[in-house]
């Protein structure tokens, strides 16, 4: 199999090189210009970046130049990522965005949303966020309670969803509400575009064990949105809201690869240094050297399986059940290598800030937030239920 690039994909490598030398601060991640070490700060550069990005036509690579985009291909996203990782760029705050709501709208959407809607969102202008799980309706998605009823011109949205990510720093919230109350659960869902700064819109933050507020409930006490801003047919947003769970667990590994290559990296170098318990250094003692060689074994099947997964979009323009399959893979391997990052820092491990922690905390926070991947975007059980069902061909899971 060859993985290698065309010149041309690697002329643009070399542009997203420069563009990144020219636009971040000099010394950026180094002690001369240290990465932001608060959420407010990562928040600031994040939304400074989704414009820069925007100006500078590294936003929107793969769609349509029609709707703001670049015209080039998923293999140019994965370029981008790679290089983004290797300096630590900022990581922007529209990836559901530009991430789940962009492809969604190419495929499901009209063409006056994807006008109005795209251009945008290349221009770091309008930042969203996703309207989905409830207080009661995580796991069974297709329980929510929230409403959304048609009166006139408008929809007028009631009900609340929890553990919203970046809610209160977005303009937009794509949301899941029920418009036939007297329909089966999977067939009377919508799929509304809610702007998030009107009077009946409540966001309240949620503190995570990392110590942020990423998260947030968001409550709709009739809020308003306009009758076109609707994806897809009334009643059947559960079919749009899937391929929008397609790109979230497939094309995750876009970035998700390069960002834990270059943890990886950055461990072994911490292994060459550390003293390990036995004696001699981390990466000298053979009961962590055959953990660091099987995590790197992890890392690289997961660029091949992410290779396919691009493959895939190459040739259609979503995603089918192979997305769980992906999501199954990155979630718990990501979990198991921030396992291996504690086991290796071993007593240093409860330093999280100040001058005694290793790597700034930065592998403390992976450990913490790898904890979360195997719920969100659904549990690791639901992939292996879709994937037995719909891979395998298996009887479906019994439900009570």
């Amino acid at each position: 199999m060859d993985v290698s690039f065309t010149p041309e994909q690697e002329q643009f490598r070399r542009r997203a090189q420069e563009f990144l030398r020219d636009v971040l601060p000099p010394g950026w991640g180094t002690p001369a210009h240290p990465l932001p070490s608060t959420q407010e700060e990562r928040e600031r550069v994040g939304l400074w970046w989704e414009k820069e990005l925007g100006r500078h036509g590294f936003a929107g690579l793969s769609w349509p130049k029609e709707y703001g985009g670049q015209g080039l291909s998923w293999v140019e996203e994965i370029i981008f990522a790679q290089e983004c990782a290797k300096v630590r760029a900022p990581s922007g705050v529209n990836g559901l965005g530009k991430g789940l709501l962009a492809p969604t709208l190419l495929v499901e959407g009209t063409e006056e949303q994807k006008r109005r809607f795209l251009p945008p969102m290349v221009r770091g202008e309008e930042i969203w966020c996703q309207g989905y799980s409830e207080p009661n309706s995580g796991s069974d998605l297709a329980s929510l309670r929230t409403r959304a009823v048609l009166e006139g011109d408008e929809w007028v949205i009631t009900g609340q969803k929890i553990w919203t990510s970046n809610a209160h720093l977005a303009d937009w919230c794509f949301v899941l509400a029920r418009t036939d109350p007297d329909a089966p659960k999977h067939r009377g869902i919508s799929f509304l575009l809610v702007p998030m700064r009107q009077p009946g819109v409540r966001v309240q933050p949620l503190r995570q064990i990392t110590g942020e507020a990423h998260f947030n409930v968001v409550t709709f006490e009739g809020a308003r949105t306009a009758r076109e801003n609707i994806v897809g047919a009334v009643n059947d947003g559960w079919r749009v809201a899937n391929t929008i769970l397609s790109f979230e667990r497939g094309t995750f590994v876009v970035g998700a690869y390069a960002n834990v290559h270059r943890e990886m990296a950055q461990l072994l170098a911490l292994a060459r240094e550390l003293p390990a318990p036995t004696g001699g250094t981390v990466a000298e003692d053979a009961y962590y050297r055959q953990k660091l060689m099987t995590a790197w074994s992890e890392i690289e099947i997961l660029r091949f399986l992410g290779y396919h997964v691009i493959t895939q979009l190459q040739k259609r323009d979503k995603l089918g059940p192979e997305a769980s399959m992906m999501k199954l893979y990155w979630s718990e391997m990501h979990q198991r290598f921030g396992e291996l990052a504690m086991d290796v820092l071993g007593g240093r491990m409860p330093f999280r800030e100040g001058l005694d922690a290793v790597a700034d905390g930065s592998f403390q926070g992976t450990f913490l937030w790898s904890r979360a991947e195997t719920i969100f975007s659904g549990t690791s059980q639901i992939q292996r239920n879709i994937i037995a069902e719909r891979v395998l061909g298996l009887p479906r899971d019994a439900r009570q």
